[in-house]
């Protein structure tokens, strides 16, 4: 009854909050033509200047005001229990630190500090150490940890804090002992290249760097060019020796020496819930990375909305609590939000070093796992493990990163692992639509309900409706001109017209970090661009159909890259199929496929030639989009999130190179 309760009241307040967001357009009088810029805040003061114009830190522990990107009269304010930017910013107003007591600054910070209240001898943590040793800890005393982390940030200065480690404890405890002391999270990918962790380090200017043992070598550059900056090393041991151990218990002295204040002491409340609470890095694989200013505010209700459509109060297994497996990266967009959203609700954190098939089926067969979240990519291949057998109680696996297949999910609900079908961005703090079932579904034929399940779906309760808005088509392909003179239309939901997917709302992030051009982009006509061509239908659901620049235009008709490579994957002995355009003298464009085929096949079993027979003569593919040619490869080329490298296989399509050599 707890959970129950609990999840209605956050389920109200995404009402409320979506609520006060209709309501909100119509006062366009608050910002339109406002005479005064906005500011996050700090401990100082500087005079307004041109907002598209940004202060340089240069790895300065100063957290001097820095303006934010201009609002766009188009988007919804934000009154719910609170005064807008404008106002609160207008010389004279109260500054957030002197609001009323009973207003409520929003920060997920304060999920960790409230289960340590509730429940302190609750499971937080299970985690195989880098000695390959069980570590368990509670929530008591992982709050202490991050505490004491904190304190010791406090005591330092230090105001942007990288780190630089795979999912272990250190990680965990790092996100909310960071939020605590008031400071910026930039977590990374260990999976780059030196030079590109060196271009976001300093690109974020950060000042200490948090880095697992097995990555220092990793910053060997970076130390060189900055020796200033701190380098706060994790073991991952015990929990007692080495440096970021060390740092731990140097910040409860310094709480001690604070007069034992405690969490009190700490930003578990913050002064402005619109200041950043991290920086989530893009990708990055055609151009160099964005920094996606996340804040404290939109972090929590990203949280409380993954509460509720991950369904991780609600327990489908025998376990008395969510016990989530940690398969997605905490790196990426900040693990979707889900360190917040499963300390939230008292769940258990299992941690994972490495992505290890074996282990994952050994932990899900053992642990009484009930949810992890994964890209179709990983859910693939641990679906195609020879350890893969059906569980005896049910998994929800949240799926997202990139359109899954109907195919996909048949085979994952075939062994207990039921999907829970997201779409997002980094730039929507990861998941923002979902893809609802539908009761009616029950009763049709098997491969029109895997095929519905496979859409987008709508959007999340704590955000505004996904719209698919008219986009241009130029001679060179582009799908990103508005239509009509720049004025923002709906496409027809007939689920044939495409159309862009945009978003407004709670879930949009705040912007490009020290580059405006490209948060004028991302915002343009005050909706927020996902480059995602789409359809959408009566029933109000997207189901996205390509990226612009991966959609494939033969002979005037427009190829769904994600449509092809979910019909190719219902071959019997493939395991993945990527689809990209190749220049063809009669149809202009042709699509071609990289296939890899299932384990246990014999080498050479499996053909270009037999692909392509199969397509015409067996698949059901429209002729028109089956592949002009097909190659066998041994693996895809990957992004460290599981994202198939489609730059790469445009590459090798166009040297005619096979498996990229």
């Amino acid at each position: 009854m707890v959970f129950v309760a609990w999840e209605a009241r956050a389920w109200c307040l995404g009402v409320s909050l979506s609520a006060s967001y209709l309501h909100a357009t119509k006062r366009k009088d608050i910002f339109e033509n406002s005479a005064h810029e906005v500011y996050s805040t700090g401990p100082t003061s500087v005079p307004p200047q041109d907002p598209h114009q940004t202060t340089n830190r240069k790895h300065s522990s100063n957290n001097a005001l820095r303006p934010l990107p201009p609002r766009n009269p188009r988007l919804p304010l934000r009154p719910f229990l609170r005064q807008s930017h404008a106002r609160r910013q207008q010389p004279g107003a109260r500054r957030p630190s002197q609001q009323p007591p009973h207003i409520h600054q929003l920060s997920p910070t304060f999920f960790l500090w409230r289960a340590a209240q509730i429940e302190p001898d609750a499971p937080c943590i299970y985690h195989t150490n880098a000695r390959g040793q069980i570590v368990q800890r509670s929530y008591g005393e992982t709050a202490s940890r991050a505490r004491g982390l904190a304190y010791f940030l406090r005591k330092q200065g230090f105001k942007r804090v990288g780190i630089l480690a795979s999912n272990t404890p250190a990680f965990l405890e790092s996100i909310f002992g960071i939020g605590a002391a008031g400071a910026v999270n930039v977590a990374i990918n260990y999976r780059l290249k030196a030079e590109d962790l060196e271009y976001i380090f300093e690109h974020a200017e950060v000042d200490s760097i948090l880095v697992d043992r097995e990555f220092v070598g990793l910053l060997a550059g970076f130390q060189r060019k900055f020796p200033r900056v701190r380098l706060i090393v994790d073991e991952d041991t015990d929990g007692v020796e080495g440096e970021y151990d060390r740092v731990v218990r140097e910040g409860w002295a310094e709480d001690e020496r604070r007069g034992a204040q405690g969490w009190e002491g700490l930003e578990t409340q913050v002064p402005d819930e619109d200041g950043l609470i991290a920086l989530a890095y893009t990708s990055g694989t055609t151009a160099k990375p964005k920094g996606v200013e996340y804040t404290h505010r939109s972090c929590y209700l990203a949280a409380l909305a993954n509460v509720i459509e991950s369904n991780l109060n609600s327990h489908i297994s025998s376990a008395d609590r969510c016990h989530y497996l940690w398969t997605l990266p905490m790196f990426h967009a900040m693990g979707w939000t889900f360190p917040w959203a499963v300390t939230a609700v008292r769940g258990t954190h299992y941690t994972l070093r490495k992505i290890e098939y074996p282990e994952i089926w050994r932990l899900l067969k053992t642990e009484s796992i009930s949810h992890f979240n994964a890209a179709p990519t990983v859910n693939t291949l641990l679906c195609a493990d020879p350890n893969a057998e059906a569980l005896p109680e049910p998994v929800r696996v949240t799926v997202a990163a990139s359109p899954p297949s109907a195919h996909l999910f048949e085979t994952m609900e075939g062994l207990n692992l039921h999907p829970v079908h997201v779409y997002g961005l980094t730039e929507t703090y990861g998941p923002v639509t979902k893809g609802y079932h539908m009761p009616g579904w029950r009763d049709l034929p098997t491969k029109e309900k895997y095929a519905k399940m496979a859409r987008q779906g709508h959007g999340f309760i704590a955000s505004l409706p996904a719209r698919v808005i008219k986009t241009n088509q130029d001679d060179s392909g582009s799908w990103e001109q508005p239509a009509d003179d720049g004025r923002i239309l709906d496409v027809v939901q007939d689920g044939k017209e495409i159309g862009e997917i945009v978003f407004v709302g709670n879930l949009c992030a705040r912007g490009y970090y020290k580059d405006p051009a490209a948060t004028r982009k991302l915002f343009q006509g005050g909706v927020l661009h996902s480059g995602d061509l789409a359809v959408w239908h009566p029933d109000g659901a997207i189901q996205i159909l390509d990226r612009a620049k991966d959609i494939i235009i033969s002979g005037g008709e427009n190829i769904s890259s994600v449509a092809l490579e979910g019909m190719l994957v219902t071959h019997p002995d493939l395991l993945e199929a990527a689809c990209v355009g190749v220049k063809d003298e009669k149809w202009g464009e042709a699509p071609k496929a990289f296939v890899t085929v299932k384990e246990g096949r014999e080498k050479g079993s499996v053909t270009g030639e037999d692909i392509i027979r199969w397509a015409k003569e067996t698949s059901g593919i429209s002729r028109f989009m089956v592949p002009k040619e097909v190659e066998v490869l041994e693996e895809l080329p990957k992004t460290s999130t599981g994202k198939v490298r489609k730059n790469v296989l445009r590459e090798w399509a166009k040297g005619g190179e096979e498996g990229g050599g």
